[in-house]
């Protein structure tokens, strides 16, 4: 069974910052691109960041500068340093092997984790 699994949200201050993990098994052999996104209470999803299949790391816009992503055998990390209430959402981490690059509509998805940040 494919499994991700999202760990490290919590609730900080404006300009702390977090950890979030995100855990894959289950996965077969071949090179899966895997991102973070992230949806706010009545927002749309949003592509948060991505390594691709060719390892080129992606992050979105308005994230550049504050959060890198990396990853080791089986877990995929998003550090956020100076966090502002914008960035108050949950996490989902999703994993796809088809494209080679993330997309909206990716294969494999966790459950997320909740991440608050207050004034």
């Amino acid at each position: 069974e494919v499994r991700l699994v999202e760990s490290g949200g919590g609730t900080v201050q404006a300009g702390e910052s977090l950890r979030l993990s995100c855990t894959k098994s289950g996965f077969g052999p071949g090179n899966y691109a895997v991102g973070w996104f992230r949806q706010a209470p009545g927002e749309e999803r949003e592509a948060v960041s991505c390594i691709a299949t060719d390892g080129t790391h992606y992050i979105g816009d308005s994230m550049k500068g504050r959060f890198t992503t990396s990853s080791d055998k089986n877990t995929v990390y998003l550090q956020m340093n100076s966090l502002k209430p914008e960035d108050t959402a949950v996490y989902y981490c999703a994993a796809d092997r088809s494209m080679g690059f993330c997309y909206a509509n990716m294969d494999f998805w966790g459950k997320g984790t909740l991440v608050t940040v207050s004034e």
